[in-house]
């Protein structure tokens, strides 16, 4: 039996120990969870590079005593070139590269998110935006220590992502793949986490930042332009929910795969299992995984596009007939090709009731934004 520590001044996890504990400290020095995860979202992005960084996505659900609860979507939107007909101009009229500037589709949008997360805080009681990025840049100016998992990683994609444009200077050391341990500066990303301290977090979608990164891309092939860093904004949405027999879940809305994981909880929960790692547990939970992909593959994608709403697959009539196809006796035959994929995760809670679940991932390593003093 697993035993969760307990305490009254707040918590939090993250996949890094630095991430944990910049959110922690921010945490001791009377900030709110919010406030803590701006603070370990920006470290993590400087010492877990190769799952997430400030050039990708954020997502949130946030509680605050005594209101529903607050999901914000930080998904930057594609470029407007982006159609299929410039792809067409291009050599590209059935199939997108996978690496490269012209598979760099859409604007980051985890900056968004942190300034949209941290607009919920009343002002008066926020903590200086310099504390909150001050763990970020002291790692990004001083060096990480480069982790095995990186190090693997980094090696295992080198031969796709060696020529990308501000990939060997920025992740490679002397050209060579980093070893674990290794020390790994980012001195431009410092420079671009001070100008966010000093100008404040929207001037990466208006400012210098954004006309840096723009003129970039564009270099590079990008269909991506300024105009599309400054009509970015994170969006506050209401959270997808259902009902299980252990109380109600909540996950983020499309393009996130959030639906995906609470239809896997509530299919399982209407299996009956009351005993757990054994091969009903096991079983049921990767049928009912399996169910869920079926209908996310079919269905999910921009919501702005989709042909229902995706609360509409959390009815009970809907999970119901999705459990009812589950043979607990025989496993669904899945042609389906595996694919690896990982990202981070971090979770806060504070003194004042306060809890963040969060998200921030690039999805797919494709082209590094350049920083603003690597001009």
């Amino acid at each position: 039996m697993l035993h969760s520590a307990t305490g009254f001044d707040g918590a939090f996890s993250a996949p890094h120990r630095a991430a944990a504990l910049a959110g922690r400290d921010i945490l001791q020095a009377g900030g709110t969870a919010i406030e803590a995860m701006i603070a370990a979202a920006a470290t993590i992005a400087v010492t877990y590079p190769h799952m997430n960084g400030i050039g990708g996505d954020g997502f949130w659900l946030i509680h605050r005593p005594g209101q529903k609860v607050t999901g914000i979507s930080a998904c930057g939107q594609a470029a407007r070139l982006a159609t299929p007909e410039w792809y067409r101009e291009r050599g590209f009229a059935t199939t997108m590269p996978t690496r490269g500037p012209l598979a760099a589709l859409t604007v980051p949008g985890t900056v968004g998110g942190w300034e949209k997360a941290l607009s919920l805080v009343p002002e008066e009681q926020r903590l200086p935006l310099d504390t909150l990025l001050s763990s970020a840049i002291d790692y990004a100016e001083n060096g990480i220590a480069v982790t095995g998992n990186q190090s693997q990683c980094t090696a295992d994609k080198l031969v796709g992502l060696r020529d990308v444009p501000g990939f060997a200077e920025t992740f490679l050391i002397d050209g060579a793949v980093p070893e674990a341990g290794a020390r790994l500066c980012q001195k431009p990303l410092a420079a671009t986490l001070r100008t966010l301290a000093e100008l404040g977090l929207f001037s990466y979608y208006t400012g210098d930042l954004a006309r840096t990164h723009a003129a970039f891309l564009e270099d590079s092939g990008s269909p991506l332009r300024f105009e599309d860093f400054a009509a970015c904004e994170a969006r506050i949405v209401a959270p997808l929910h259902v009902e299980t027999s252990h109380g109600t879940l909540m996950n983020m809305t499309p393009p996130t795969q959030g639906v995906a994981s609470l239809m896997i909880l509530a299919v399982f929960d209407r299996l009956g299992v009351a005993k757990g790692e054994g091969f009903d547990h096991l079983h049921g939970l990767i049928e009912a995984t399996k169910q869920a992909f079926l209908v996310r593959n079919a269905g999910l994608g921009d919501p702005d596009f989709m042909t229902e709403p995706v609360q509409d697959w959390l009815a009970d009539d809907r999970l119901d007939a999705l459990a009812a196809r589950i043979d607990m006796k025989q496993a669904l035959p899945w042609p389906h090709e595996p694919a690896e994929g990982d990202t981070i995760w971090m979770g806060a809670a504070d003194r004042y009731g306060n809890v963040v679940s969060f998200i921030q991932s690039v999805y797919w390593a494709s082209v590094h934004y350049r920083d603003i003093d690597s001009r």
